[in-house]
């Protein structure tokens, strides 16, 4: 009935919301990407970066992760020197880290919070479409979800938004693997499903971005995966569910070729294990300034 309109559920709340004390108005317009400086959403200029207390907020209900997972994070500086904490994080954009995306994406809220609390910086993740649009209805979550993800600064995966988001000088996060690496199968911890071109590279040497490649480990301690993708699509039930999922949403790599372009949606099961530990490895950043010839990204990649 209402042109662009979007639903938000306050569960726990009465007829006064906007009286309640935990209840930030601001905070719901900009995760819903309501707030803009022009006519038209732009990502990137429209972005309000988060106060300390309006960050204490959103995080409040992600503080068991921290507890649950007791992230290490470990950090290499120009020098080559490999210290404890995230020293080595240059404190000035455009900064880009890549790594590697581990099942569920579990290590986003360690990773940026740590930034956020260690270093005050924000890092902006460069995430799939899924997060901000959907093609049809159908069983696919409410995108009020992704709320907080996009207050933090995330934006949906594209060439231009890339390039606005390095030319603002921002700390971006790109995972290449993208959902084939988050969703991966049994037996493929670890393993990276990065596409052969050194397409990232390129641009972030067009804007001398400084790239900070980094791993995590500890997924394998933390869970245990009872049915993956191959197991699920052999039970109809799931096979027809993981169909209309992955019809809701726009999909990415259409032209690439490998085992990258496989990003159907769905959901495996995983078993819970504890105590788990994760552990962050920053390497040492790598200059592209100057680097922008084919061959030379080639080689960075």
């Amino acid at each position: 009935m209402l042109p662009n309109c979007e639903i938000r559920k306050f569960n726990n709340s009465g007829h006064v919301l906007l009286l309640e004390a935990h209840f930030n108005l601001v905070t719901v317009i900009t995760g819903a990407n309501f707030y803009r400086r022009g006519r038209n959403l732009d990502f990137i200029t429209d972005f309000v970066p988060p106060s300390t207390s309006e960050f204490d907020r959103v995080y409040q209900p992600y503080r068991w992760m921290e507890v649950a997972f007791n992230p290490v994070m470990i950090s290499t500086l120009e020098n080559g020197n490999v210290v404890r904490g995230l020293t080595g994080i240059p404190s000035e954009g455009p900064v880009l880290l890549v790594g590697y995306h581990m099942m569920l994406g579990l290590e986003l809220v360690p990773l940026v919070s740590s930034l956020w609390y260690e270093r005050k910086i924000v890092l902006r993740g460069i995430a799939h479409p899924l997060m901000f649009k959907r093609l049809r209805e159908g069983m696919m979550p409410e995108l009020s979800l992704y709320d907080d993800y996009r207050f933090m600064g995330a934006i949906p995966v594209s060439a231009s938004n890339f390039y606005k988001l390095l030319s603002s000088k921002s700390h971006a996060l790109l995972y290449p693997g993208g959902m084939r690496e988050a969703l991966h199968r049994k037996g493929e911890e670890y393993k990276l499903f990065w596409p052969e071109q050194s397409e990232f590279v390129r641009m972030a040497a067009r804007f001398g971005a400084k790239i900070i490649p980094f791993g995590t480990v500890g997924e394998d301690d933390i869970g245990q995966m009872l049915l993956d993708y191959d197991d699920l699509m052999k039970i109809p039930f799931f096979k027809a569910r993981i169909a209309d999922l992955t019809g809701q949403v726009e999909k990415l790599r259409n032209d690439t070729e490998g085992e990258v372009s496989n990003q159907d949606v769905h959901l495996p099961i995983i078993l819970p294990k504890v105590p788990g530990r994760f552990y962050f490895y920053f390497g040492k950043p790598i200059e592209t300034e100057g680097n922008y010839i084919l061959e030379v990204c080639s080689s960075v990649y």
